[in-house]
């Protein structure tokens, strides 16, 4: 399905959602093309925004693009489509495209609580390539607007909802009752699947938790992986917003450090297409229209 929004809207928007996207550049064209070299459109899972044109050409482009979406691939790639013999096209030209994947983003986020610190703590997750769920049983706290790539969900028991969370989520505990704390630290440690669990509070409460969740009968190394308090010790501050950014800075560098590097394409690829004779012809091309263009007229 074709979206009426253009190229940099869809961008926006996926970054935005933390839907997976590609960007799809024409980078350089020879003989008969249906788009001229730069212009770009964007693919995610459902829908295209924009056109490269071409029929067969765009339909290849799309089949490759969602390809790399659903295998999670990021990064980017260049890719030489001779129109007659790959996309069956009688005008007979080449075109080269520039591929840039950015999947969905793997890093859900669950924040147990939807008070003043969770608040400040989705405001700064929201411009960070994550998904975020706030979950509480409290509905009159959500009805502030979230960023886009948050939720709300209302619970009257939250601890059910931790059955229903993806593996490898990351659970932030910060909920207005230490029992309801505590209960979800118990359930969360008895099935540990997750990439990553922090309760707030002080060094008194998080000492108390550890002797508790031990007494609960879970072993200690299952116990070291809760971080409390959670938050780097080296961020000081306790209002809403100073205790969130603390939090958000320990997500963000443990996240980072265990996140994949994205592909590219390597030098000797770039000068191996751009070597190729139709590539020199349609570069000579493009000079000599340049140099045309730039002559004063007699």
């Amino acid at each position: 399905m074709n979206s009426r929004m253009n190229w940099q809207e869809a961008i926006a928007a996926c970054a935005r959602q933390g839907r997976g996207y590609v960007i799809a550049t024409v980078i350089s064209t020879q003989g008969s093309t249906p788009r001229d070299g730069g212009s770009k459109m964007v693919i995610d899972a459902e829908r295209t925004y924009d056109t490269l044109g071409g029929g067969r050409l765009e339909f290849l482009i799309v089949q490759q693009a969602r390809d790399y979406l659903a295998k999670g691939e990021c990064g980017q790639w260049l890719k030489p489509f001779p129109l007659a013999a790959e996309a069956a096209q009688c005008c007979g030209g080449n075109v080269t495209v520039l591929l840039e994947s950015y999947p969905a983003s793997d890093w859900s986020v669950a924040l147990f609580g939807a008070g003043h610190v969770s608040r400040a703590l989705t405001t700064i997750l929201g411009e960070l390539p994550c998904r975020v769920e706030v979950i509480d049983n409290r509905p009159e706290l959500m009805t502030e607007a979230l960023p886009d790539n948050a939720s709300y969900h209302y619970c009257e028991s939250p601890v059910r909802r931790i059955d229903e969370l993806a593996d490898d989520t990351w659970v932030v505990i910060f909920t207005h009752d230490h029992a309801l704390d505590f209960s979800l630290c118990d359930r969360l440690l008895a099935n540990y699947r997750w990439a990553f669990t922090g309760l707030i509070g002080s060094e008194t409460k998080a000492l108390r938790f550890r002797k508790r969740l031990a007494q609960a009968g879970h072993d200690t190394a299952v116990i070291d992986r809760l971080a409390s308090p959670v938050g780097l010790p080296n961020v000081k501050g306790k209002r809403p917003m100073e205790v969130a950014v603390s939090i958000a800075a320990q997500l963000q560098s443990l996240y980072y450090a265990e996140a994949r590097p994205r592909q590219g394409t390597s030098w000797r690829e770039i000068k191996r297409l751009f070597a190729a004779p139709e590539t020199r012809t349609a570069a000579r091309t493009d000079r000599n229209a340049a140099r045309h263009n730039k002559e004063p007229s007699k």
